[in-house]
């Protein structure tokens, strides 16, 4: 711990697993007070309990702009301020092609994984002013740069994450807040497994095993990703390492968009140059 938040308070949504766990974790490890929003309430009072004094749980439904605007408030009056906000929560949102898509389909995933963004930027600048400035983190996605990495309503919402984290950052550098994103690539977290309807529940432990066996061989650095890569890279933009950085986006894909496979892989290599053989 080198308390690179020290005297800090964040807020992180969807802090109750994944992702914005191992964030949670991170962040009170370097010294920061945090306040949680997310919709699993037993979760929550159990990290509450786990961190006590230093973590604090609020129920947040994202999809809902008053229960947003009142976790800030939450946070400043729990901690007596507010410094960092991390806008993670969501979800995989609709798994509809675009041939199949419905318009409360479509409108259920922007809410959750970009409006959200937007209402927790909006709703957190009162209270980062108030303190001379701040630093605010997106979570977007490797689906926001190029296709075929997520559904299409997913990938949209996360490419306008991208260009909102540029626009907030542009308008607010002036008031001393800095606005940036990351992008993860495939992360071993329960957000594959947490729709019913795409994967049943028995067959949830089945689907995280097969994840853990082929994510490390999915890139070109030969680990699965985990919670911590994400959390690290959310900690350099939530602390002075990045005074001078905003409106940013971070791919944190272990090197996934590096180039096509044959750039990194020597099967794919040798299976490509076989084809050119003929």
């Amino acid at each position: 711990m080198v308390d690179r938040l020290k005297n800090k308070v964040a807020v992180i949504t969807g802090g109750c697993s994944g992702i914005g766990l191992g964030t949670v974790e991170k962040f009170v490890a370097e010294g920061a007070q945090v306040m949680v929003g997310d919709i699993n309430d037993a979760d929550g009072a159990a990290l509450e309990a786990r961190f006590a004094g230093k973590v604090a749980y609020q129920h947040c439904d994202v999809t809902d702009a008053p229960q947003i605007e009142a976790l800030m408030a939450a946070a400043v009056a729990r901690f007596g301020g507010l410094d960092i906000v991390f806008n993670n929560a969501g979800a995989g949102g609709t798994p509809a092609t675009i041939a199949e898509m419905t318009p409360e389909g479509w409108d259920r995933t922007q809410s959750l994984l970009l409006r959200s963004v937007a209402l927790g930027i909006t709703y957190a600048v009162p209270h980062l002013k108030r303190r001379g400035g701040g630093a605010i983190v997106n979570t977007a996605s490797i689906a926001g740069v190029q296709s075929g990495a997520a559904p299409i309503a997913y990938s949209v919402a996360k490419a306008g994450v991208i260009h909102l984290t540029r626009i907030a950052g542009a308008e607010l550098a002036r008031s001393g807040i800095r606005v940036n994103a990351v992008c993860p690539g495939l992360i071993l977290t329960n957000i594959f497994t947490a729709n019913p309807e795409r994967v049943p529940p028995a067959a949830a432990p089945m689907v995280k095993a097969a994840m853990a066996k082929g994510a490390p061989n999915a890139q070109p650095i030969n680990k699965a990703g985990v919670p911590e890569d994400i959390a690290n890279a959310v900690l350099f933009f939530a602390s002075d390492d990045s005074a001078f950085v905003t409106g940013e986006h971070l791919l944190v894909d272990g090197g996934a968009f590096i180039g096509p496979r044959h750039v990194w892989d020597a099967a794919a290599q040798a299976e490509r140059e076989a084809r050119m053989r003929g």
